[in-house]
Order: C-alpha cells, then sequence, then structure tokens
C-alpha cells in the first residue's frame, strides 16, 4: 500500500474520476468516521469507490466526540451486552492492529461513595467489563483494573475531595485523535483505490424509476455541480441521516435524533491527577480525560433540534460541567480556567423513550429504495462493524460475488512497523536536530508517516520551528495538513489536523495568520486570500465566544450563527 497524499491536485483526479470515468460500484456520502469507514472497507473487497462529504473531514460529529474508544462502560447497566463486548472488540483491534500509532491507553478513577455494596457492584461491573474484552474474541491490549483504598486513590489524584469518596476503582479504556483517525481512514481508503473529495456536498439523488443509480454533487470550491453515477449509493450522514433521505423526496424507515455532548478543555495544572476520572451524575456520566496538556471535561446529553453544522454550548452548559466536576474536586474550577470549548451532536435512533440518554447506540442499515443503502446510530468505537454491515447490504445489491470484509486485518497507513519506529525515536531526534518530545508527539498524531513530516524538516529546517500562537505544533504540520492531508482552509488546519483551536487560550487567534501564510506557500494563496482565510476564522471564533456567553440553546445558536460560512475564492 503507498502513502496516498490527499493534495489538491489528488482531488482534481478523483472529482474527475468520478463524474467522467466508468461507472462506480459504490459512492458513500459521508465522510465522518462511518463514511470513511465504509469507504476503505468497500475499497479493501475490490469495488470501485467513490467517497464525497459536503464539508471537511470529520467535521461534523466525528471530530467532535470524547474521544473515547471505549466499550461503554455504563451500557452494562442497561444489559446490554451485545454492544460492549462488540465495542470492545474494536477497541482490541484498534489497539493492537489497525491504528496503535493513533489509539492509546488511559486510565480512569471511579471514585467509590458508599462503603461495602458498591465496591462489589462496581467492582463487578468492571470485572465484567475486563473479562469481556478478553472473550470478544481479541486479547485486550490493557491492563486489568484493580481496587484502591482511599488513601491509594487520592495518591493516584491528588485533586479528588477526601469527602467525595471512600475508596475506588481504576480501569483501563483507549483514547483517540477522532478528527485524525478519520483523516487516515480517508488517505487508508485512497491508498487502495478509492476516490474522495471533501467540500462536495450531495444536492440530488439520480434515479432510474424507482432505482437509485447516483447522486448529483456541488463542487464548493469551484460552484460547479456533476454526476457520480453508482451501482449502490451509501448514506452515512450521521445527524443529517434525515436530511439527506428527504432529498429522495421520501420520509426514511428510521428517524435519527441529535443530542448535544459539551465538552471543556482545562489546562492539565488546574487538576491534579495522574489518571482520568469518571463519575455519576443525575442524568449521565461526567469523565474528565487527559488530553495532551489539557483535560477534557465532559459531557451533556440533552436534546438539539437547531443548527446542525454548527452546534453552540450555552453559558448554562458550560456551567453545568463546571458545578458537576467541582463536586469532587478540592480546588474548584471557574470559567476563567476554561481554555476550549466544542460540542458534538450524537447521532441516536429516535424510539420510545423521549430521554436523549436512553435512545439506542445501536446501528441501523435500511435500503429503502433499490440502490441505496442507509447506516445510522452506533458510536465512534464501533464505526468499523458500521462499515462492514452497511458494505455487506450494498454488495448484495451488486450483480456480481463480493468478497467478505477484511478491515479487522488492515492496518491504516501510518501502522505498520510503528512499534519499531516508536523505538527509534531518539535516533529520529537526532537525525532530525527535533528533541524526542516532539518526535513522540509527531509519532503519535502520524506514526510511520512522521518521516514524510521530517522530510520537510530536512529539506527546509525552518519547519522545525515551533508555529507561532500555538507552539506545541511545528510550523511542518501546518504545511504537511495542506500538502498531504487535504486541509483546504485555515479553519481545517487549527481546528481538525491539528487542535489548536481548542488547546489554546485565545482559540487560535494568534497561530491563524502564521498558519494560513505557510499554507498559501504550498496552495498557492495570494494575500487577498490569506487576508480572506484569517478573518474567516477570527468571525468564526468571536461567534463562538459569543454563543457562550448566552443563557439557552436558542440565543446560543442564534450566536454562533453571525460567524459567516466560508466563501471560497477559487480552487
Amino acid at each position: 500500500m503507498h502513502s496516498a497524499t490527499m493534495s489538491p491536485l489528488a482531488r482534481e483526479r478523483a472529482l474527475a474520476a468520478m463524474s467522467g470515468g466508468p461507472e462506480l460500484d459504490v459512492v458513500v456520502v459521508g465522510g465522518g468516521v462511518v463514511g470513511a469507514g465504509a469507504a476503505l472497507d468497500a475499497a479493501t473487497r475490490g469495488l470501485s469507490v467513490g467517497l464525497v462529504e459536503a464539508a471537511d473531514w470529520a467535521s461534523g460529529t466525528s471530530s467532535r466526540s470524547s474521544k473515547l474508544i471505549h466499550g461503554g462502560l455504563r451500557y452494562l447497566e442497561m444489559l446490554d451486552f451485545g454492544l460492549v463486548r462488540e465495542a470492545l472488540r474494536e477497541r482490541g483491534l484498534l489497539l493492537q492492529r489497525i491504528a496503535p500509532h493513533l489509539v492509546h491507553p488511559v486510565p480512569f478513577l471511579y471514585p467509590l461513595r458508599h462503603r461495602g455494596w458498591e465496591r462489589l457492584y462496581a467492582g463487578a461491573g468492571v470485572l465484567l467489563y475486563d473479562t469481556m474484552g478478553v472473550s470478544s474474541g481479541h486479547s485486550r491490549g490493557l491492563p486489568w483494573h484493580r481496587h484502591l483504598t482511599r488513601r491509594g486513590a487520592l495518591e493516584a489524584c491528588p485533586a479528588l475531595r477526601g469527602d467525595a469518596l471512600v475508596g475506588a476503582v481504576q480501569y483501563y479504556d483507549a483514547q483517540v485523535d477522532d478528527a485524525r483517525f478519520v483523516t487516515f481512514l480517508v488517505r487508508s481508503a485512497m491508498a487502495y483505490g478509492a476516490h474522495a473529495a471533501s467540500r462536495t456536498p450531495v444536492v440530488g439523488f439520480l434515479r432510474e424509476g424507482d432505482r437509485v443509480t447516483g447522486v448529483r454533487v456541488h463542487d464548493l470550491e469551484h460552484d460547479r455541480e456533476f454526476e457520480v453515477r453508482a451501482r449502490q449509493v451509501i448514506n452515512a450522514t450521521g445527524v443529517w441521516t434525515d436530511d439527506t433521505q428527504a432529498l429522495l423526496g421520501e420520509r426514511g424507515r428510521f428517524n435519527v435524533r441529535a443530542s448535544k455532548g459539551v465538552h471543556l478543555l482545562v489546562p492539565r495544572d488546574r487538576i491534579q491527577s495522574s489518571t482520568g476520572l469518571i463519575t455519576r451524575t443525575a442524568s449521565s456520566v461526567l469523565f474528565v480525560i487527559p488530553w495532551d496538556r489539557h483535560w477534557i471535561i465532559g459531557t451533556t446529553d440533552t436534546d438539539w433540534r437547531l443548527d446542525k453544522r454548527h452546534p453552540a454550548a450555552s453559558s448554562t452548559d458550560i456551567d453545568y460541567l463546571l458545578e458537576q466536576v467541582n463536586q469532587v474536586l478540592v480546588t474548584p474550577l471557574t470559567r476563567d480556567d476554561v481554555q476550549g470549548v466544542y460540542v458534538g451532536l450524537r447521532p441516536l435512533l429516535s424510539g420510545e423513550s423521549e430521554l436523549t440518554s436512553k435512545l439506542s447506540r445501536e446501528h441501523t442499515v435500511a435500503s429503502p429504495a433499490p440502490g441505496l443503502v442507509v447506516v445510522a446510530g452506533g458510536k465512534y468505537t464501533t464505526y468499523r462493524v458500521m462499515a462492514r454491515d452497511a458494505v455487506d447490504a450494498a454488495a448484495k445489491g451488486l450483480d456480481r460475488a463480493v468478497p467478505a470484509s477484511c478491515t479487522d486485518v488492515i492496518p491504516l497507513l501510518g501502522a505498520e512497523g510503528f512499534t519499531a519506529l516508536w523505538n527509534r525515536r531518539r535516533t529520529l531526534a537526532a537525525d532530525s536536530g527535533l528533541h524526542v518530545a516532539r518526535v513522540e508527539h509527531l509519532l503519535h498524531r502520524y506514526g510511520t508517516l512522521t518521516e514524510e513530516v521530517l522530510a520537510l524538516v530536512r529539506k527546509e529546517p525552518g519547519m522545525g520551528e515551533p508555529l507561532d500562537g500555538a507552539e506545541d505544533y511545528l510550523r511542518a504540520e501546518v504545511a504537511y495538513a495542506a500538502s498531504h492531508e487535504d486541509a483546504r482552509h485555515l479553519e481545517d488546519v487549527l481546528t481538525r489536523r491539528t487542535r489548536i483551536s481548542i488547546e489554546t487560550p485565545d482559540r487560535g487567534a494568534a497561530a491563524a495568520r502564521p498558519a494560513a501564510e505557510l499554507m498559501a506557500a504550498v496552495i498557492g494563496w495570494g494575500d487577498d486570500r490569506i487576508d480572506h482565510e484569517v478573518e474567516h476564522y477570527l468571525q468564526r471564533v468571536r461567534a463562538e465566544r459569543a454563543s457562550q456567553e448566552q443563557d439557552d440553546d436558542e440565543a446560543a445558536d442564534a450566536a454562533r450563527l453571525t460567524g459567516p460560512e466560508l466563501a471560497p475564492l477559487g480552487g
């Protein structure tokens, strides 16, 4: 498998192949984790594949999750053993085979508040969780849980209030940079022959009688429309499923409801702990998750019926999360501690329950019309199973035998040889002139493709300098995002290829122009385009900040929408 480069030229070739080439076997609509996973699944079965995404890769739910690859410990309480077993199997595959460079173990402490029965109850649940991880058909790749006394728990997490626990259970799950993972899925699909293009929303379906025969797509970068003909169309648009189905002029067989999950980032030194935390709230669970030099605190679980592209966090949401986490912390957090805020929408299959926290995380695959497959629901961790099931359904509509899914044994780009390269990180650091900590940062973001990033540094040593305004990232990473990772706009780099927009106190404002100038050198932007990209990004930051001062969802939504949509100026 070659290292597929998602360059501007590669996008033009993909558009030409999809619009002017022979009919494809499958076109996938939606470039989140499930759509990208379906494109990879289909391509590795030998099918000809197109993948189109309305905005940037992972720009919806798949860049705004809690960043966890987990079995769903709380689903055990709902007795949803099948979902937990499936998710734990996928966690093991991702940690050890599919993406060891991107998915990493993370410890969690579960404080116990009651003596006796709670330790038995929680301990039995975590033991079952660990045991199911082994019996799911793949080794765990994680340490087993352990019981801690109150003193042991406070040693691991001095930030906890002494009166907030009588002991604790510590267990392990896994973590991922969700947006980067999707980028690797798309690049891997391309390496196996898929044609992929972002910023190409589907504006209609092609039909012959009652059969769906493809999609009509609007290329936003050049303001042109074209048709993509395919024997099967897979709709993997997450919270937009109902909207996409409406383009057919028919009501879907099931409905997807959006549940809003708000997350806060606070600096690592604000919470003294060597482990993540998980604790109960009245309506859900609260995570405190280590994230490089920050903690992610989340999440909420409320119905959202407003703008799906830019879900907004209200002041009430932020105060709620701070109030919940402060119930267990010695030193309370304040609004001043919050450096970043992001909001994701969970695509929940609508059922009888009015509470979104009770709706199913199971997924459904349906074929509402000949030539069309819809996949919806599910959770990030089980993306590969959802993708496999969707392609299985599409394969039934093809006029030939299609091999079974093989993505359980296909490592993503950057995975093959990762452990050996990680073991050579000090040599890489010496050869490149970078500190070993910088090389470790790169290896966890690019795996063996780190060699491509370091090649930019060797060619131009200035690329090995930190990015002004966001010193955790190298200048080379911005250039690489534009040349290899299909970052077509400044927002793509600051929000998804890196996490500068939520990791810096100014939300990336100071890094905006330096990053745009680096992108310009790769893409060929002039001064006007640089100004346009920077101003758009700064307006987005102002709109987000304004939304977070509002008391309710409606006011927050209105404030967030004062930020203009990106109006491209050519390719």
